[in-house]
């Protein structure tokens, strides 16, 4: 628990304790901010200190600053976008956090690199190959660190599929079938929000799907080599207003003449969390968070799969869904000794809202093992509290804690581990355009695997399997 301190006091404890304390700065102030901003001045503060904030509309920073006090911590410095090389002379920070729209994590990535600060960022990475080569130039050049926050990998179900495949359970992963599915709450709401842009977000194949191509990627500890896919928007179309007797799309559900007709609706200027953050900042930079999902003029697609071979021979069988009834996943890994089979149904969630974000139902999360030619049987779950399937604590831990212990699992994501699960996104992208499988190597120049735990030998003896099943 945090304790309210005088600005007296705040200013003598802040003397007393930046020297020792890392300095943090964070650029974007919108939802995803507050995870991070609590962390540094709550749970953390003993080993962190939020120096500044920066965001293009001065009224968030001003909510960001409000929460600091909220907080009982000293008070961060306030800049707008065009003050960041200002803001970090003047606060010094030894990180940098990226929070802003995804088409802009380059930008600031490259900035905070080249001032010799480290810097983390939110996934994805970036949204495109050139920019994610600058990237890559700018970390090799500079030698400063460069973490991307796959918060997926640290939730205990999903570190538990990576255990069991590190020990071998079912042999050596030779194909995997994964299947995202997002409800008409969730997905609905990346067709509100800027995400609905490919030029912001790079689609949903590039900002939702990265975390799950990160976790394939990690769980088989291996990079994908080349990637064809195909994508649509099928659901989220001024047709599907239509047919469910609206008149037409509108701008927005604000001013909609229809709003008491559609359930997809979102009542911002009601909303208790949604109307500070986003509504009463609408007069200093004109952004709606309330979109109509019907428009004509968005350009992601809402139907997506992907097909990606790995430099191990794996292949990966990929599908996206924004429109579904549940939320939610599920995988299988088949292997030379058998098959995985792992699940997670997800709580429904809108962004910028008190529901607490990929938390997992209540018995939700299951695990199989299917033994080649033996009798299938279920592995007790490691239990996935809070938010993002219980990965977001242990993220933070990593990441803000001073004395981390030593991770088996090597969960802690640098920029080639971005770089590689946003680039199947990309080139995933440029299938859509050219209907062609797409190299990674053709994307990008000097991308060296990241560092993966070590897997089962490929190449060590196999147990024939049992006759079992032919004596029936």
């Amino acid at each position: 628990m945090s304790v309210s301190l005088s600005a007296s006091q705040s200013d003598l404890h802040s003397s007393a304790t930046h020297r020792t304390r890392r300095r943090y700065a964070i650029v974007g102030c919108g939802a995803r901010s507050q995870l991070y901003q609590d962390a540094i001045e709550t749970i953390y503060n003993h080993h962190a200190e939020l120096v500044a904030v920066c965001d293009r509309n001065p009224g968030r920073v001003e909510l960001a600053r409000e929460r600091a006090r909220r907080n009982g911590a000293v008070v961060p410095a306030g800049y707008p976008a065009g003050d960041f090389s200002r803001m970090v002379r003047e606060t010094r920070p030894d990180a940098v956090i990226v929070l802003t729209i995804d088409a802009y994590h380059h930008e600031y990535l490259i900035r905070t690199m080249e001032t010799g600060c480290d810097a983390i960022t939110e996934k994805p990475l970036t949204t495109t190959p050139e920019h994610c080569q600058e990237i890559l130039d700018t970390r090799r050049r500079t030698g400063r660190n460069c973490r991307v926050t796959h918060n997926y990998r640290y939730s205990p179900p999903r570190t538990q599929v990576k255990e069991l495949l590190m020990d071998g359970v079912i042999g050596d992963v030779l194909s995997v079938d994964f299947h995202w599915v997002l409800n008409t709450i969730h997905g609905a709401d990346y067709f509100r929000r800027w995400h609905s842009d490919k030029r912001n977000s790079g689609g949903l194949i590039v900002h939702k799907a990265t975390h799950h191509f990160d976790l394939v990627n990690w769980w088989l500890s291996a990079v994908p080599v080349s990637v064809f896919a195909s994508g649509v928007r099928e659901y989220y179309r001024p047709e599907t207003a239509l047919r469910m007797g609206l008149s037409s799309p509108h701008e927005r559900c604000h001013t909609c003449p229809e709003l008491e007709r559609c359930s997809f609706a979102l009542d911002i200027a009601g909303h208790p969390g949604l109307r500070p953050l986003y509504f009463d900042q609408e007069r200093y930079d004109g952004y709606f968070r309330d979109r109509c999902v019907w428009r004509s003029d968005i350009s992601i697609e809402d139907a997506i799969s992907v097909f990606v071979q790995y430099d191990t021979g794996a292949t990966l069988t990929y599908s996206l869904n924004a429109f579904n009834a549940w939320e939610g996943y599920t995988i299988a890994f088949s292997g030379t000794k058998g098959r995985l089979e792992h699940s997670m149904a997800e709580q429904v969630y809108l962004s910028g809202t008190d529901a607490i974000q990929g938390a997992a139902e209540e018995d939700g999360v299951s695990t199989r093992i299917i033994p080649m030619r033996g009798t299938p049987y279920s592995v007790p779950i490691w239990r996935p509290d809070g938010s993002h399937g219980g990965g977001d604590r242990p993220l933070l831990d990593d990441l803000f804690a001073p004395s981390a212990a030593p991770d088996k699992y090597l969960r802690a994501a640098d920029e080639r581990a971005g770089a590689y699960s946003a680039l199947v996104g990309m080139a995933a992208n440029r299938c859509f355009e050219t209907h062609r499988p797409v190299l990674i190597a053709d994307l990008v120049h000097g991308l060296e695997p990241p560092a993966y735990p070590a897997m089962p030998s490929r190449s060590e003896p196999l147990p024939m399997p049992g006759r079992e099943a032919l004596q029936d």
